[in-house]
């Protein structure tokens, strides 16, 4: 195997609350630790933005996806030429790029699976446009060997945290758990159903600094309504994402919601924090007292007092400021590390945390020349 040196490399991440893109530089060094020399946060150009919520919703046609997949490409690019034009070109760009399907379901038709996932944002345009070579479509490789394609940031936490339970919580909530054998699943969701109801009743995209959350009542009956869901009773390795937790869907739950708007934003936050107590509950052992928060989530003040009031009290709970990471760019280094090991070739994903029948190298490579 070719000798491992580091690699500067700038990485790009879209998750499912599709808030931004972030855009991190960062070293990558051969012990597979990483440092984040930069990070932005790029915001999509708002009919674009539109556009990916329109696909989401499922009321976009072929054309769209098709536009989409070369525009967010265009906009990944402007996202990375910002750090290129004040840190110079990395030795590489990863791109995880921008999930618009997510099913990991074992369904087939003719004998054929159709587990699947897709990601956009077209790696050749990112080429093009910053004259790099890139690496993107990670997903793909484990779903083919028979995992869900996700979680894939278990693979670092792995190699960054010791005993611990480490929890994003960006659109979808998941949590890896690093213990003798390091597992991780989605718990349910993280900020999805909560910035749906922020924007239909108040107009806001966000809870911020969870104003909302502590202005209203937990409607303990409704929320005992919504923890029923077979989701959270699924065994893992499990992944979700927006094509479960949709507009219908919550469409669908807010029939029962309380009449006051506040107590439902109250309530869907409790959701979150209940759903991820509940997955460590039946899932997490009980030796991993420590929690390292992460994603949107952590800057959520309402949603970590919850989450710390579910939880059992001998559970600390921490920030990836904690270990000297930002919470804002953990995913993007994340990638960053996934990308360096596509380069040298070695295995990235995690059987224990996707179930994929083998350990596989995730990316594909587009060169620039």
């Amino acid at each position: 195997m070719e000798e491992l040196k580091p690699k500067r490399i700038i990485a790009l991440m879209s998750g499912t609350s599709c808030d931004s893109i972030d855009a991190g530089l960062c070293d990558v060094y051969p012990d597979l630790s990483c440092k984040l020399i930069s990070g932005i946060n790029y915001n999509y150009p708002e009919h674009i933005k539109s556009k990916i919520f329109q696909i989401f919703s499922g009321n976009a046609g072929i054309k769209d996806i098709c536009q989409m997949n070369f525009a967010i490409g265009q906009c990944f690019s402007n996202a990375a030429n910002l750090l290129i034009s004040e840190f110079g070109k990395p030795d590489f760009i990863v791109s995880h790029g921008q999930t618009v399907y997510h099913y990991p379901f074992d369904d087939s038709i003719d004998n054929i699976s159709l587990k699947s996932t897709l990601q956009i944002g077209d790696s050749a345009v990112i080429a093009e446009n910053t004259g790099c070579d890139v690496i993107s479509n990670f997903r793909e490789a484990d779903v083919a060997a028979g995992g869900e394609g996700a979680p894939l940031v278990c693979f670092a936490d792995e190699k960054w945290f010791k005993k611990a339970a480490v929890q994003n919580i960006g659109g979808i909530s998941n949590v890896t758990v690093v213990s003798d054998e390091t597992f991780g699943f989605d718990t349910g969701p993280g900020n999805v159903i909560i910035d749906y109801c922020m924007n239909k009743f108040f107009g806001m995209p966000y809870d911020k600094d969870g104003e909302i959350g502590f202005s209203g009542k937990i409607c303990e009956s409704w929320l005992d309504c919504l923890m029923q869901d077979e989701y959270y009773f699924k065994n893992p390795p499990k992944t979700t994402g927006r094509e479960y937790f949709s507009k219908i869907y919550i469409e669908n739950a807010l029939k029962f919601a309380p009449d006051d708007p506040k107590d439902i934003i109250a309530t869907v936050t409790a959701l979150t924090a209940k759903t991820i107590a509940f997955a460590y509950e039946r899932f997490v052992p009980e030796d991993i007292n420590e929690v390292i928060i992460g994603g949107g989530g952590a800057y959520n003040p309402y949603l970590m007092k919850l989450l710390k009031l579910y939880l059992p009290k001998y559970i600390e709970l921490k920030r990836h400021e904690d270990y000297g990471i930002s919470s804002n760019f953990k995913e993007v280094m994340a990638f960053a590390l996934l990308g360096y090991c596509t380069y040298y070739n070695i295995p990235n994903n995690l059987p224990s945390c996707t179930g994929a029948k083998r350990r596989v190298v995730m990316g594909k490579i587009t060169k620039y020349s």
